[in-house]
């Protein structure tokens, strides 16, 4: 989850911090959708392949696919779904923290501006470096960004366990 709440990041980066704080003042009240990577390196040296996958924000929602999982929030519960493996972990969303909520950093971003470096940017993609500790880095491409109107559709944020055959388990937490 931690990756997930540093791609929102990368949302606020740009050339010039101004023209991130003008990003910031798009996101709310938009469904932003995006592709990612990232490379996660320590002491300059790579520590796991470069991997990738989409994301889909708004409000306090998001959905995430990648590794081979779907992690969707509609902001009370949170599903992570295995499709390969047919499971499925449900979960309440107890306390709100990027970690937890990745779109929370649209609200926060001030917390990570100090830490981010702009490698590149364009009009719909932005490639930055976010310092996580003195040795850890993680490098984040975002591509196809796309600003949209809010549907306001929580539905497109979490997962119908009814919907999913027999062969599935469902860890459910709540």
């Amino acid at each position: 989850m931690r990756i997930i709440a540093l791609l929102l990041s990368l949302l606020l980066s740009a050339v010039s911090y101004g023209q991130s704080i003008a990003l910031l003042d798009k996101v709310p009240g938009h469904r932003v959708t995006f592709d990612y990577s990232y490379l996660l390196s320590k002491e300059g040296k790579q520590m796991e392949k470069v991997t990738g996958g989409l994301v889909t924000v708004e409000e306090n929602c998001f959905s995430m696919t990648g590794l081979g999982l779907e992690v969707r929030s509609d902001g009370k519960t949170r599903w992570t779904l295995d499709r390969e493996a047919k499971e499925v972990l449900v979960e309440t969303v107890e306390s709100e923290d990027l970690f937890t909520n990745p779109a929370l950093f649209i609200s926060s971003y001030k917390d990570y501006r100090d830490r981010l470096k702009v490698n590149a940017s364009g009009p719909d993609s932005l490639d930055v470096t976010l310092t996580l500790d003195e040795d850890v880095k993680v490098r984040f491409q975002l591509k196809n960004i796309v600003f949209s109107e809010p549907t306001g559709e929580k539905k497109d944020f979490s997962i119908d366990e009814k919907s999913l055959d027999a062969s599935y388990v469902v860890t459910d937490l709540r």
